[in-house]
């Protein structure tokens, strides 16, 4: 059997156009936050509202409220505190001004994770 010249370019542009879309919504999606972005954010970890970190001027941040984020793995060599402190750091002492940003739902456990990676390497 054989097909049209015209059957033969429908079906080829249909492929273009759908190949074409595809691509297109490959890269409409945003890229995935690593834990600095989300640190940084201020509608996600906000760490610069409260505290200083290497690298980053002191013009940038308050950083009167927390303390600076540097030798995170000698004050923290357990990690999972550091990650207890950001999940909700009222447990640790009721009055903490940190927002207890997994409690109230403020980051999700897999951002809480990627903040507290970045962090930790501080």
């Amino acid at each position: 059997m054989r097909k049209s010249p015209q059957l033969m370019l429908a079906a080829g542009l249909i492929g273009l156009v759908l190949t074409t879309s595809s691509f297109a919504e490959e890269k409409a999606k945003p890229a995935e936050p690593n834990g600095q972005d989300l640190a940084f954010n201020n509608k996600k970890g906000n760490c610069l509202a409260c505290h200083l970190m290497p690298g980053v001027p002191a013009a940038v941040t308050s950083a009167t409220i927390g303390p600076p984020l540097v030798a995170m793995k000698a004050r923290f060599p357990d990690k999972a505190k550091l990650r207890d402190q950001v999940w909700d750091a009222t447990k640790i002492n009721s009055a903490s001004a940190m927002p207890p940003f997994g409690k109230h739902h403020i980051l999700t456990d897999k951002e809480i994770d990627l903040i507290v990676d970045f962090v930790y390497g501080l």
